[in-house]
């Protein structure tokens, strides 16, 4: 049975029960059998060159198996990405998901949509209140919202910095699209942060490595065990 998620089904993803878990920065083939084995949903790959977790799309089609293509959603994550960019890993991978975690304005999103195909799922920086004002502007073009910390002032990347916002900027919103919860999560302070966000997904890179770019096996199985039982 294909349990994959579409980008179309964005009422299904709201919908599904205990929380949807998204592993993200994998750079090796085992590692990625790891979070498929764990049951986490989403298996994410960085197409960012400062980033100690970029991959190539090539190296990512080797690790691929139709079996595993079948139990968990494939999502590439970019950085205002040009189509020049995009098209090698829609080649070579067909992912179920472009993460954009740029400042792709909402045109952009409709034109990956439009020419791939796939679902989308776009990142927004929160820091206060405020910044949750970007819903509005993106909800009717993303499939799926991911809210992040903002980078350091200095030297950070766009994401994976392990740094977390004020939860509490989340509670009681009504967000009107499908959203998943990243920065700073760890096993230690996942259920602080589902309680406090009510969060259905969320997303993890940092919080399940023991250095930067380099995914603890054991942490990974701990997060997704902890993630769907709460």
């Amino acid at each position: 049975m294909d349990s994959r998620l579409r980008g179309n089904d964005s009422n299904l993803i709201r919908a599904i029960m205990p929380l949807n878990v998204k592993i993200c920065g994998i750079s090796d083939a085992p590692t990625l059998k790891a979070v498929r084995d764990a049951g986490a949903d989403f298996a994410g790959f960085i197409d960012f060159p400062r980033s100690p977790r970029h991959v190539l799309p090539q190296r990512v089609a080797g690790w691929l198996s139709p079996e595993l293509r079948e139990d968990i959603n494939l999502v590439v994550v970019t950085v205002d990405a040009s189509d020049a960019m995009l098209e090698p890993w829609f080649h070579s991978v067909n992912p179920d998901f472009l993460q954009l975690h740029g400042d792709e304005p909402p045109e952009r999103l409709r034109e990956i949509r439009k020419k791939y195909g796939c679902g989308i799922i776009k990142a927004l920086p929160l820091r206060d209140l405020k910044d949750l004002e970007d819903v509005t502007v993106f909800a009717n073009d993303a499939d799926i919202l991911l809210f992040d910390a903002p980078p350091p002032a200095e030297g950070g990347l766009p994401g994976g910095n392990g740094l977390h916002f004020d939860w509490r900027i989340l509670g009681g919103c009504d967000i009107p699209a499908p959203w998943m919860l990243s920065g700073g999560l760890t096993a230690t302070n996942l259920a602080e942060a589902v309680a406090a966000t009510k969060a259905t997904m969320v997303d993890v890179s940092s919080g399940v490595e023991f250095a930067p770019g380099r995914k603890s096996l054991e942490k990974i199985r701990e997060f997704v065990r902890i993630a769907k039982g709460l």
